[in-house]
């Protein structure tokens, strides 16, 4: 028996928004670690490359239709993970979407149709994980949250984005207090810039230059360095942690 026990290998879990981005590297590095793995997305189609490289590393995955607006759908994604592998224990709530413009410009549709997916997604996933989890008596739940839940970035115009993601953050430690009586410990990862699709379109080539130059390490994220961070959550080695929002920003928040 290891003196610090990481490992999470025979755990199920379920990563959603796993077709591309950090849920994508957190369902490659879950399966990697030995967990069986559910990689939800819109359309299970859209899962084919993570399974892919799931399959690359040794790993097993399985595709699963969930688009995380709609309640039916987290009772069945979780439903279907357990058909195939048998009791959750671990989840990743990554599926989200971004934009931006003026607050004085948004319109309502745009600033429900960010809560609907940032932040109720988060909730229903959350919902249906936890229903499974504590009837298990055991489980361990990480929702991507964002820097931008914590600070206002400058020069972007982002406050749909920004509150949600605040939502986010504070969901979590509501579920955290709530349900570790039960077994389950819930804790969210606010990422700083990253090097997903979202940034790596040349319309903003020049402004992730910027985001590169006023974050301290000097540089975006890769997104498998957000998956690290997410393992140690999700492992027995964090066994004394929950309702913690983990910043990892490269330094960003600290100026």
């Amino acid at each position: 028996m290891p003196y610090v026990n990481s490992s999470i290998a025979g755990d199920v879990a379920i990563v959603t928004g796993a077709a591309s981005g950090i849920g994508q590297a957190i369902a490659i590095a879950l399966a990697e670690a030995g967990a069986k793995v559910g990689c939800a997305d819109l359309s299970s189609s859209d899962s084919a490359e993570t399974l892919a490289r799931i399959t690359e590393v040794g790993g097993v995955g399985v595709a699963i239709d969930w688009d995380v607006t709609v309640p039916e759908d987290a009772t069945r994604a979780v439903a279907e993970v357990e058909a195939a592998y048998g009791p959750l224990s671990l989840a990743v709530n990554s599926a989200g979407i971004a934009n931006a413009g003026p607050a004085t410009a948004l319109s309502l549709a745009q600033w429900q149709r960010m809560y609907d997916v940032n932040a109720t997604g988060v909730f229903l996933a959350c919902q249906a994980e936890g229903r499974a989890m504590l009837g298990h008596g055991r489980g361990a739940i990480v929702n991507i949250a964002s820097m931008s839940g914590s600070i206002a970035n400058r020069g972007l115009t982002q406050i749909h984005y920004n509150s949600a993601k605040a939502a986010v953050i504070h969901l979590t430690k509501s579920l955290a207090v709530e349900w570790i009586a039960g077994g389950v410990r819930v804790n969210s990862i606010s990422p700083g810039y990253t090097w997903t699709p979202m940034n790596k379109r040349p319309e903003v080539a020049e402004q992730t230059k910027e985001f590169a130059a006023s974050t301290p390490i000097g540089r975006l994220a890769e997104p498998v360095e957000i998956a690290g961070p997410a393992l140690f959550l999700l492992s027995p080695a964090a066994s004394f942690v929950t309702g913690v929002d983990l910043l990892v920003d490269g330094g960003f928040c600290c100026w």
